[in-house]
């Protein structure tokens, strides 16, 4: 997509959102490292979250970069970056259809964004040279692919995080505000949560 059109007719843009102007030129390149390979052509056929499919997807890198593969297999999961190129880029407030209230891109994970990087943790199946079949993505067949890093449990989970728009239930006091602890707030020793 050339980003100075804005959004494509399978995106477009919904009642109370908005684009801004982008600017010229950008400020950095990236490479592309191989393609996702999905089975999914349109953007309405996607899952809404990747953790909702469990299609096999393979992911296909370039012969150039191979090597880099090495080791990989000892993986179960990886971070998985890439360009959801088809998105439009110069929307700062969407509607999402599936929350129906208009939120700030930088609130959402929406593939709309001014640098439209999508971030996956999948299961490694396989390798097969230098493809990689995978479970837990939810992109467009041919999807550029921008990174692959190893999934660390420990150290890239955070389990109580929370998105305070998207409330859950658990998560609620008893005066319906959402409960938030934070490193800097620890719970005393031996006290009970409500």
């Amino acid at each position: 997509m050339n980003p100075a059109k804005g959004p494509t007719p399978d995106f477009g843009i919904r009642p109370g959102e908005q684009a801004v102007a982008l600017p010229a030129s950008p400020d950095a390149g990236v490479y592309f490292i191989g393609r996702i390979h999905t089975p999914w052509t349109e953007r309405k056929d996607c899952p809404k979250n990747a953790r909702e499919s469990d299609a096999v997807c393979t992911v296909e890198v370039e012969a150039r970069y191979a090597p880099a593969l090495k080791e990989v297999e000892t993986c179960s999961h990886l971070v998985l970056l890439y360009w959801m190129d088809k998105a439009p880029r110069n929307l700062v407030l969407q509607t999402p259809s599936h929350y129906a209230t208009q939120r700030g891109t930088f609130s959402l994970r929406s593939p709309a964004r001014p640098n439209p990087i999508a971030l996956s943790v999948v299961k490694l199946l396989g390798v097969d040279g230098n493809k990689l079949s995978v479970v837990g993505l939810d992109c467009l067949d041919g999807t550029p692919l921008l990174d692959i890093k190893p999934y660390f449990a420990s150290t890239d989970s955070v389990p109580d995080a929370v998105v305070g728009w998207h409330k859950r239930k658990d998560e609620r006091d008893r005066s319906g505000g959402l409960r938030l602890r934070t490193r800097s707030s620890p719970r005393k020793r031996g006290s009970k949560e409500a």
